[in-house]
Parts: structure tokens; C-alpha cells; sequence
């Protein structure tokens, strides 16, 4: 054998141990990995504000605290605390339902992320009655809603609210 001809072999096998390295990386990197889901419809993610809205009709601040996820973030419209566990947001909330809040998105701007997770955002208006006077007020605020799908179910994971600045 002449020594092109080893040279030439040499990089063959080369060449074929690193196909066979990609393929095999390549191979170990999917596993595991799961499909990733469809991407929901905007329509969907933006009726998860009707079921929290529904859920604050009810009256019981548990039942809205179950539409976050365990570690979620509450920026809340009416105080000045924030709130990151699941007894901070029942907490905002028994305060937040004595003033029977009904709600009605003024804008909505939805985004789909992906299959898992998506946001949305915009204005929504809150008629909330004084539990003391029976008074009723409006509230214009801004709003984010950051959503993730966890157990084939959609929690917030962060809500921001924060009154407009000019109303």
C-alpha cells in the first residue's frame, strides 16, 4: 500500500467516525425529548380570562388562587405588595372580592409562545362596589397575563395590574 493510498484510507475511516458521533449525539439528544404540543388558538388563551373572571363572581379567593400556578407572581392593581405564593394570592384576593369586582377586557392583545405557553395582554375594566357605602367606581388598568400549560392545564404564572396613569 503506498502512502496516499493510507492516507486516503485514514481519512475515510476519519470521516466515518465522525458521521457516526454526529449521528449518535444527535440520537442521545432527542431522547427524552417529547413532541412539542400545537399551538393553542388565540380565541383559547384569551377565554382564560373569562374563567377568571368567573371565578372572582364567586366570591371565594381559594377558587381564584387555583387558576395560578403554585409559584406564580401577582402584581395586583389594589396593593402595593407583591405576591409569589399561593398565600399571598388568597390573601389579595379575600381583600380584592369584598369589592365584588366585575370585569370586562376594553383590549386584548393575545400571544401564542408556543404549544405550552402564551400571554395576554391589554386593558380591562373593573366595576368594583365600596362593601361600606354600596358605592360602585370604575377601574381602567393595564394588564399581563402569562400563562403555561402544566398538566394538560393552563395556570397563570404572572399577572401584572396596575391602574391607568391618566384615569
Amino acid at each position: 500500500m503506498t502512502r496516499r493510498s493510507i492516507s486516503k484510507r485514514a481519512a475515510l475511516v476519519t470521516a466515518a467516525a465522525v458521521v457516526t458521533v454526529g449521528t449518535i449525539t444527535a440520537g442521545v439528544s432527542l431522547v427524552g425529548q417529547q413532541p412539542a404540543a400545537d399551538p393553542p388558538p388565540q380565541r383559547q388563551i384569551a377565554s382564560l380570562f373569562d374563567d377568571w373572571n368567573a371565578a372572582l363572581r364567586t366570591g371565594d379567593s381559594a377558587r381564584v388562587a387555583d387558576l395560578y400556578a403554585g409559584d406564580a407572581v401577582l402584581l395586583p392593581t389594589v396593593s402595593n405588595k407583591v405576591r409569589t405564593d399561593r398565600a399571598g394570592i388568597v390573601d389579595y384576593f379575600d381583600h380584592f372580592l369584598k369589592n365584588k369586582p366585575a370585569g370586562k377586557k376594553v383590549q386584548s392583545i393575545v400571544k401564542v409562545l408556543d404549544g405550552n405557553s402564551a400571554i395576554d395582554t391589554g386593558v380591562y375594566a373593573f366595576t368594583l362596589t365600596d362593601p361600606q357605602t354600596g358605592k360602585k367606581r370604575i377601574v381602567e388598568a393595564r394588564y399581563t397575563f402569562e400563562y403555561e400549560k402544566t398538566d394538560g392545564k393552563w395556570l397563570i404564572t404572572n399577572h401584572h395590574s396596575s391602574a391607568m396613569p391618566e384615569g
